[in-house]
């Protein structure tokens, strides 16, 4: 993370004495990403590849969790760490790196981080994980060390590393939740009950049913951010706008992500709808894109901006992050948002239809900024700063 970059308070105008001391909170397995870039095709089987850059990170939940810190939300996570020299790094680069509030999370002792291996090439990406579930805790230990360590028991199943879902949550603005079929999780509609604004994303259906009936959590969200292909099948519809549209009958707010073509909402309440381009940038690493998008989004709708400048805002932080190493790595900070926006203003191809849809960041960003490029977290593990 850029240790320069402006401490902006995208709610300081919202808050209130008596409003949650955390924004955003979310819980989810912590991975370590070991990512290579600069390959020129998928690796071949019987051969060896050699990629031109590497970089390590936390990943996982912690993608998300960093994206929405960068952004100046005060943000709590809760997961499990290992005890292994991974998941310290993981735990130090969250709390003291991006300063993560993991009051709520716990380190397992004996239990080893899961890993995922990320390949990037083409735009495009292949991974490779590790992992095994971590273990229920037998009761809340007390505080110790680099944070309080409490946790509630952890679902058990093969998918991915369980996180430690906490009994109560923190009270929050918001929380984010990841649905999956047939699963519930008791914390979703306590956070909703407490206040909270829960925004939600899906993975692929593996059982091909593709019904909305079976993601019991949706019930208590207030956005719901599926990409077009899983936002047609869950509504039987061929055009993501159509479905975007089925779907604001159920949530407040439908957001389909489009990929390269940007991303399409409605807001169920009052029937507004809008629809921004996506940003064309060469992408070194999709990794944790879409979080970033979704953090951008949060962040949007906590400010209470208009709905066609969160889609703006997502699509913008989350092109941004496409050229750097990493999930968490890659999400870009108000710095980095300040640089673009200096030198895009710059450059005579820029249509001035395209530069009055991000005249929005002109009453956020300061009226100077460091200059494009610039230069984040060192992306591997062992360098000392």
């Amino acid at each position: 993370m850029s240790t320069d970059t402006p401490g902006i308070d995208p709610l300081q105008a919202l808050r209130a004495p008596r409003d949650p001391a955390c924004d955003v909170f979310l819980t989810g397995p912590v991975f370590l990403d070991i990512i290579f870039t600069g390959l020129d095709s998928a690796p071949v089987r019987g051969t060896e590849s050699w990629a031109r850059g590497m970089g390590s990170s936390p990943g996982g939940v912690a993608n998300m969790a960093t994206a929405l810190a960068r952004l100046g939300l005060r943000t709590s996570l809760a997961a499990a760490f290992g005890d292994d020299h991974y998941g310290e790094y993981c735990w130090d680069a969250l709390e003291q790196g991006e300063g993560i509030d993991l009051s709520m999370s716990h380190t397992v002792p004996g239990w080893h981080s899961p890993v995922t291996v990320s390949m990037a090439y083409e735009g495009e990406r292949t991974m490779v994980s590790h992992g095994h579930d971590a273990p229920a805790p037998t009761a809340a230990p007390a505080p110790t060390g680099a944070g309080a360590l409490t946790g509630a028991p952890a679902p058990t199943g093969a998918a991915a590393p369980a996180p430690a879902f906490p009994r109560c949550p923190p009270r929050a603005r918001a929380a984010i939740a990841s649905l999956a079929p047939g699963r519930s999780e008791p914390w979703v509609a306590t956070a909703a009950r407490n206040g909270a604004m829960v925004f939600a994303d899906v993975g692929w259906d593996e059982t091909g049913r593709w019904d909305l009936d079976a993601l019991p959590d949706l019930a208590h969200c207030e956005a719901f951010l599926p990409n077009a292909e899983e936002a047609m099948r869950y509504t039987r519809t061929d055009c993501p706008r159509a479905a975007a549209h089925a779907l604001a009958e159920r949530v407040p707010l439908a957001v389909v992500t489009l990929g390269a073509e940007g991303a399409y909402a409605v807001d169920g309440r009052t029937g507004v709808a809008a629809a921004v381009p996506a940003i064309e940038v060469e992408a070194l690493d999709p990794t944790g894109a879409g979080d970033v998008f979704v953090a951008g989004f949060v962040t949007g709708t906590l400010a209470d901006w208009p709905l066609a400048d969160r889609l703006a805002f997502a699509g913008l932080t989350a092109a941004l992050s496409v050229q750097e190493f990493g999930g968490s790595l890659s999400a870009p900070g108000w710095a980095e948002i300040a640089a673009w926006w200096q030198l895009i203003r710059t450059c005579a191809s820029q249509a001035p239809a395209a530069l009055e849809r991000y005249a929005f960041l002109d009453d956020l960003l300061p009226t100077t900024a460091r200059a494009w490029p610039l230069r984040r977290a060192v992306p591997t593990i062992g360098f000392r700063q």
